[in-house]
């Protein structure tokens, strides 16, 4: 298909939508064109099996994915850090297909993934009614968005992780969890990015003591003058280009500052214990 003129008209749709007084996501919208293409003939077939197969052939930035295995060993560069066992985890947010990210040459490299989703088959009206009903999964083609990601669900995503919800289904994302007991810190994490919506991201991780990092593509000045100005607002703490190759100041900037979380965890544990310990008796002397 011709992914140019696609675009033109996800582009388009806001604003034809809203003449007609339907208000739909601009960063959405493209699912529900994606589904009409589908209902229309031109990706007719497509399933999630075929969006993780063509996932596969994703290209990605210079220093991806060795730079996933180059960041994990900042928690081991140091015996006060192995000491404590800490450890890096990664996870994508994104307003992308899941399935994809999930058939690329990264997603082994991930501690989760989460992007926008489709329901292949759904079930008709009334089939919780029908005992007889076969609910046998016959994969077909996708027909409904199962999940939504834009910039606000974003948030989200990232309370999950805090929280520990991604891995303990049993608490709910929306139940209080006082800070000490929330299983990844926001000042712990690092979160990197390169959109618009991504600046609430930036803003929640930047207010709760993370560091916020833009990246820009170097042949696109617009990128670039779009992330100083996300600088200059105090949106984010820094932006480099999007290579990751060793020596780039992307990559340094990234390793040091997760150099400087590990140190502040030692730092936090050692006063902890500190402030937990009371003073051991002494031999008292009066001297007369």
């Amino acid at each position: 298909m011709d992914e140019k003129l696609f675009w033109k008209e996800v582009n388009m749709l806001p604003k034809i939508y809203a003449e007609r007084g339907v208000k739909v996501n601009p960063e959405t919208v493209y699912l529900n064109h994606l589904l009409s293409c589908v209902k229309n003939g031109s990706l007719r077939g497509l399933s999630n099996a075929k969006l993780r197969e063509l996932g596969g052939e994703l290209d990605f930035c210079d220093g991806l994915p060795d730079f996933f295995a180059e960041i994990k060993s900042v928690a081991q560069s140091k015996a006060e850090f192995s000491n404590l066992d800490i450890k890096i985890e990664h996870y994508i947010i994104s307003t992308g297909l899941a399935e994809m990210i999930r058939g690329s040459k990264i997603a082994p490299h991930c501690d989760g993934i989460f992007g926008c989703e489709f329901v292949e088959e759904p079930l008709p009206p009334n089939f919780s009614l029908q005992p007889e009903f076969d609910l046998t999964y016959h994969s077909t083609q996708i027909n409904q968005i199962g999940v939504m990601v834009d910039n606000t669900i974003k948030t989200r995503f990232i309370f999950e992780i805090n929280k520990g919800t991604n891995k303990h289904p049993e608490i709910n994302v929306n139940a209080f969890v006082a800070p000490e007991d929330r299983r990844i810190p926001i000042q712990n994490m690092i979160y990197i990015a390169d959109g618009p919506s991504d600046v609430p991201v930036f803003s929640i991780i930047k207010k709760n003591g993370g560091k916020a990092f833009a990246v820009y593509s170097p042949s696109n000045r617009a990128e670039f003058e779009q992330n100083d100005m996300l600088l200059a607002s105090g949106r984010i703490d820094s932006y480099g280009p999007n290579d990751y190759t060793p020596a780039s100041p992307t990559s340094i900037w990234i390793k040091m500052h997760i150099e400087k979380i590990c140190e502040r965890i030692v730092k936090d544990n050692s006063n902890a214990i500190d402030t937990r310990l009371g003073k051991a008796p002494q031999h008292l002397h009066n001297p007369k």
